[in-house]
């Protein structure tokens, strides 16, 4: 009876496949990998997520939605959050906006160097920026104590305060708007400028009657992107809120799971959901304001003739320049005196400078060498996984044209776009309890740091390879259809060849992204899987500030030397400018 059947099952199975395909994208190879990509996506982008919504729902349901909220500790760490990612957004804006216009649009002497400068804090990661800082203003400072600029002996350092995390988030963040007022100033055409410079209009009335209407977009887009990095920032406001007694949701969320443990999953959940949904407000405001944005034709602000500063020069260029090298420059320097001289307070000359600290690193045992081991594993992890994963998705969105994959590349940004601590928690509530059919726990694990990155950072491949596909002719895509060849073989023979450059970016960029991370890993850390990023943190919470800053030293220099990397093979591909974030 069995075989009598089974002929009439046939039919039906068939037609079961051939739906499938079609609903996946029309033929077998192309169904294989969005099948892939949807799994990816699915379960290291949007499953934590959607778990965390769920327990949002139950915690409402039980009360406790409620009670989180109404707490003194959450209320009073929500206004703090509220107040320093504004006023910090509000002052990175001045500070973006101000050297945008000078590096794009005056004649200021090095602008273009200028503007490599202050994009510097990029690639500097927040706990390594607020240690350099930190180290600068203290009153052992090593290069304010040269200059008899020091604070006196024994006195607290000022950045341990509300005013020192508003301005450090602000410094660090102040790049976004510079980013988006650059964006605006290429999207203007320069025959507005000369138009109005013909019929008489001076410097002052170009730049606040015709200039600064035009880039309000950008201004609020980049406000609202400082805004969004500032709730999700962890190193500043831990390092610098917690001993100065103001604290951020980021900072709440982590005592409380260090100090209780995943007992309190549910409680912080709340508090993470918090944070998801102020970030999700900022990015609307970002993608609204982005719709107003001016789209202009022809030679832009940034390839016509520089304003002239005039008479203005001799004030405003050693106030630029000044101001620059010391939010950029200075803090590196006291991060190595620091990391050179013996103790704290002792000053910085060829007698007393040591590399005492380093030795740390070239230890044979300890936390340092193995949290740089486990950092570089777990950075190539994340860009072999990013890569793999982001090839074969830019290709069904720009070669393949798959609706499907479109809606997947936006899930893709999620992870990214929201503070990492969201992602942190929602990656705990995920993998807490043991895998089915296996009943292991990823808690605890290296893994679980590698779940977290192969979602975190998948955004970030993304770009320079979708703008390497881009740039390929789609002929060729529908010669080789023509001929035949399969979509597997046309991404492999045709695309990967061509894009090979622009996917070494991405990787290259995931990965010294990755080696430094510290806001997921402080939540997903454990003995004996430390990263380099938690290590620079607990060296100087406990007081080795010498160490702290000799590893953070190393870690800058590696993050330096990959960025050059990743810029040099942006240019070999033919990258547009902008596709890696240092370039403006």
């Amino acid at each position: 009876m069995a075989e009598a059947v089974r002929p009439h099952l046939q039919p039906t199975v068939g037609e079961a496949r051939g739906r499938l395909a079609r609903l996946l994208g029309g033929d077998r190879d192309r169904a294989l990998l969005l099948l892939l990509v949807v799994l990816y996506v699915g379960v290291f982008c949007l499953l934590p997520l959607l778990r965390l919504g769920l327990e949002l729902v139950l915690a409402g349901e039980r009360g406790l939605l409620a009670e989180v909220l109404a707490a003194r500790s959450t209320r009073r760490a929500l206004w703090n959050t509220l107040e320093a990612a504004t006023l910090s957004a509000l002052l990175a804006v001045l500070l973006g906006a101000a050297y945008a216009l000078l590096t794009g649009l005056f004649d200021l002497r090095g602008r273009r160097l200028a503007a490599l400068l202050f994009l510097l804090p990029i690639l500097v990661p927040a706990q390594i920026a607020a240690i350099a800082w930190l180290q600068l203003a203290s009153p052992s400072s090593p290069i304010l104590g040269l200059l008899g600029l020091a604070p006196e002996p024994g006195a607290k350092n000022p950045l341990y305060s509300r005013e020192g995390v508003i301005l450090l988030l602000a410094l660090e963040h102040a790049t976004m708007p510079f980013l988006t007022v650059r964006a605006g100033l290429a999207s203007i055409p320069v025959d507005l400028v000369e138009a109005a410079r013909n019929v008489g209009a001076g410097r002052a009335r170009v730049l606040f009657g015709i200039l600064l209407p035009l880039l309000r977009p950008a201004l609020w887009a980049g406000g609202a992107l400082a805004f969004v990095a500032a709730l999700g920032n962890f190193g500043i406001p831990a390092l610098l809120g917690i001993p100065g007694r103001y604290t951020l949701l980021t900072s709440l969320i982590y005592q409380r799971l260090s100090g209780f443990g995943p007992r309190v999953l549910p409680e912080v959940a709340v508090l993470a959901g918090t944070l998801a949904l102020l970030a999700v407000v900022g990015l609307l405001v970002q993608a609204l304001a982005g719709r107003g944005s001016v789209a202009g034709s022809g030679r832009s602000l940034l390839e016509g003739p520089p304003l002239a500063l005039g008479r203005h020069r001799l004030l405003v260029e050693p106030l630029a320049w000044g101001l620059l090298l010391l939010v950029t420059v200075m803090p590196l320097l006291a991060l190595l005196a620091s990391a050179l001289v013996p103790a704290v307070g002792v000053a910085l000359t060829l007698e007393t400078a040591t590399f005492r600290h380093f030795e740390l690193l070239l230890a044979a045992h300890g936390a340092v060498p193995r949290a740089f081991a486990n950092s570089l594993l777990l950075a190539a992890l994340a860009a072999l996984l990013c890569a793999a994963a982001s090839l074969p998705l830019a290709w069904l969105v720009h070669a393949a044209r798959s609706h499907l994959a479109r809606l997947l590349d936006l899930a893709a940004d999620a992870p990214w776009a929201l503070p990492g601590i969201v992602l942190a928690i929602a990656v705990i509530l995920v993998f807490l309890k043991p895998l089915p059919l296996s009943g292991v726990s990823l808690y605890g694990t290296l893994a679980i740091l590698v779940v977290a990155y192969a979602g975190r950072f998948l955004a970030l491949a993304l770009r320079p390879i979708a703008a390497g596909l881009q740039q390929i002719e789609p002929a060729m895509e529908e010669a080789a259809a023509n001929l035949g060849a399969r979509p597997i073989r046309r991404l492999v023979g045709i695309h990967l060849p061509l894009v090979l450059p622009s996917l070494a970016a991405g990787a290259l960029l995931v990965f010294m992204t990755a080696l430094n991370e510290l806001t997921v890993s402080a939540l997903l850390w454990s003995t004996g899987n430390e990263t380099l990023g938690v290590v620079v943190f607990m060296l100087y919470d406990e007081g080795n500030t010498g160490g702290a800053a000799a590893v953070g030293v190393v870690a800058v220099a590696v993050v330096l030397a990959l960025a050059v990397a990743a810029s040099v093979l942006a240019r070999l591909a033919g990258l547009p400018r902008g596709v890696l974030p240092w370039q403006s």
